[in-house]
């Protein structure tokens, strides 16, 4: 059977830095049936000569516009001549990843739906970075989930069955893909979703999204209500207007309006924002409300005051409000943790630091297990001995690395040793187990919590004064954790929160700091799947877990969920929001070269382990079947 051919529309203009890795990600594409059409907008840059490159491409088709006309009458004039059934955009300065349509298309026709949507991943063009954007939070997702994100609008990273595309992109806008792609989302009977290939949306300063504030921004509110017209009959039309105003028009003056620097054009953009949005009366909203919930109370404070002085006409106060906001930020903004480059005598001053400051009541004993990472260890020494709380003692673990890290530790000891307690432990052979480290240096640990700092890792400044702060008012808390990002091996940030990759059961458990009984917390969300997701985001009270650890040792790599269950269970847990924790993901950790089948079979022992030990009942065994039913379908395990 013929595989069904795709268009794929690429509007061009001035994008002579972008278009090549642009072009090269399609034409390498590992589904072959597609039609490439570059509609070329009468660059002033070397765009067009790029370009003639490709011409002899047998499935590229290039368009010349007489004049220049924009994007959306670029992505319009394609679809006029599109010959494929399926319909794909994508922006000239932005790359795909090579399978990009070939997991979306079999994906659709596997479950014969009208759209396919993937994830993002954000890339600053400067800084090289990348931040993973989610567009669902897994494949049990809504509507409703779609719409209320950020990235819902954008056509780039979804994949439409052309007889579905009723509505043409509205010339001479900004903002032109809300009135277009909502109401075809909301059209579609059938919407997949696939979690394992990326929309690469490069950021630069040039880009209209980038560029200074210019009234056509408000274009928004017009492509706002064509879209609520389109979408009016709806069954969830309601719950819909709230996620659409709160994402195209609230954040608008949360992240948008407050950046501009010039006073006097942002009192007017204030008035004219005002005037535009009175109508929604987005002070009710409901997103926005839950989007305060989140907030620190000073920041709470400042979005109430601001929204309030706005709505109500008071343009002045509002546009004062964000000067202060901004000269205070500038006073209050935090130093960055980590410097470039980290030298042995920096590591000596900071370690003098820890000597002056006052014995903490609580004393915590850190652990740094390394294997092979001396590339990171002065960066995670430095965020150990940058804590705002001092450390008992320091015991640094070597499991006979192959590289110089005996090197490095011994001048990190000989440094330190003068001004803090510091031990240094060998292995003569490699023990081949994580948890063989950790019971280890539990056993030379004598704080009354120990906190196991990966070497590979790093923190924020403030991370153990903030996990002390529970168990100074409850000292029955086994475990204190904080919420976790993910880097990549040079420290770019590719998840920033892994909030939403352990509340699969959508609960918000997550969304506020909270002190619970160890068994409440199994029975009601640690059940189901690791909820800690890095040893080095927790500190634990130091006891003797011999047994447990010995019990983890036997699993590859679901053991530290195992751990944190038998440790949990003999009194409290407690949580804090705030991205305190660091974790890197590279090809020498657990995550990285997980084998997939053997890791199902892993997490159905220890749901057994919690049947038979945390008394749970029929609901608990039917969410695990559903979560085994999941990882095999999402994993592809027999």
């Amino acid at each position: 059977m013929k595989k069904p051919k795709i268009s794929v529309i690429v509007p061009c203009y001035n994008v002579e830095l972008y278009l090549e890795k642009c072009l090269n990600s399609l034409i390498n594409q590992t589904y072959k049936n597609i039609e490439i059409i570059c509609v070329e907008d009468c660059s002033t840059d070397n765009t067009k000569n790029i370009l003639k490159k490709y011409d002899a491409i047998k499935n590229i088709k290039i368009i010349y516009n007489s004049k220049n006309s924009g994007l959306s009458y670029s992505r319009n004039h394609g679809l006029s001549i599109a010959s494929g059934e399926y319909i794909g955009f994508i922006d000239s300065d932005d790359y795909i990843d090579l399978n990009f349509y070939e997991c979306l298309i079999n994906k659709m026709l596997e479950e014969k739906s009208e759209i396919g949507i993937c994830d993002i991943k954000v890339v600053d063009s400067n800084k090289q970075t990348e931040i993973l954007s989610k567009c669902c939070p897994d494949e049990k997702f809504t509507l409703v989930d779609i719409v209320n994100n950020g990235l819902v609008a954008s056509a780039c990273n979804k994949l439409f069955k052309k007889d579905i595309f009723k509505y043409q992109f509205a010339e001479g806008k900004v903002n032109e893909d809300i009135a277009v792609v909502i109401p075809l989302l909301c059209l579609a009977k059938k919407i997949s979703y696939v979690n394992n290939c990326y929309y690469y949306y490069v950021q630069r300063n040039s880009s209209i999204q980038n560029s200074a504030f210019s009234f056509k921004r408000f274009d928004i509110f017009e492509a706002v209500d064509l879209t609520l017209e389109r979408i009016k009959n709806h069954k969830q039309y309601d719950i819909l207007k709230e996620a659409i105003i709160y994402n195209q028009i609230i954040v608008l003056l949360i992240y948008v309006i407050v950046k501009e620097k010039n006073k006097k054009k942002r009192y007017n953009i204030l008035k004219k924002y005002n005037e535009l949005s009175l109508k929604y009366n987005i002070r009710q909203n409901h997103y926005f409300w839950q989007f305060l919930e989140n907030c620190g109370s000073k920041h709470k404070l400042y979005y109430r005051l601001l929204f309030k002085a706005n709505c109500t006409g008071h343009y002045f106060l509002a546009n004062n409000l964000i000067s202060c906001y901004d000269l205070l930020s500038k006073f209050l903004k935090k130093r960055a943790v980590i410097p470039n480059k980290i030298t042995i005598n920096d590591l000596g001053l900071l370690g003098l630091r820890q000597k002056q400051m006052p014995d903490s009541k609580i004393k915590i004993s850190v652990i740094v297990p390394n294997y092979n990472y001396s590339k990171f260890l002065y960066q995670r020494l430095y965020s150990i001995l940058y804590q705002n709380y001092k450390i008992y003692e320091l015991i640094i673990l070597d499991d006979s690395s192959k590289d110089n890290s005996r090197e490095v530790i011994d001048n990190i000891v000989n440094k330190l040793e003068k001004h803090i307690k510091i031990i240094k432990i060998y292995n003569d052979e490699n023990s081949g187990s994580a948890f063989k480290q950790w019971e280890k240096g539990i056993s030379y640990a004598t704080g009354d919590y120990i906190w196991i700092a990966e070497a590979d890792d790093y923190c924020e400044s403030n991370l153990l004064s903030n996990l002390v702060k529970p168990i100074k008012k409850n000292n029955q808390i086994m475990i204190s954790y904080a919420d976790t990002a993910f880097i990549d091996t040079v420290g770019n940030i590719i998840l920033k929160s892994i909030k939403s990759e352990i509340d699969i059961q959508k609960s918000g458990h997550w969304n506020k700091n909270y002190t619970n009984r160890g068994i409440d917390e199994i029975k009601n969300y640690s059940f189901l799947n690791c909820t800690i997701a890095n040893v080095s985001s927790c500190i634990i009270k130091n006891e003797n877990y011999n047994s447990y650890l010995k019990m983890s040792g036997e699993f590859k790599q679901a053991g530290d969920w195992l751990f944190y269950l038998n440790v949990i269970a003999k009194g409290y847990i407690s949580y804090n929001k705030k991205v305190l924790n660091y974790y890197r993901v590279h090809g020498n950790n657990v995550s990285s070269t997980m084998n997939k089948k053997r890791h199902l079979e892993e997490i159905k022992k220890i749901h057994k382990y919690c049947i038979d030990n945390f008394n749970l009942n029929k609901w608990h065994v039917t969410k695990m079947n559903e979560r085994i039913k999941f990882l095999k379908k999402c994993w592809d395990v027999k």
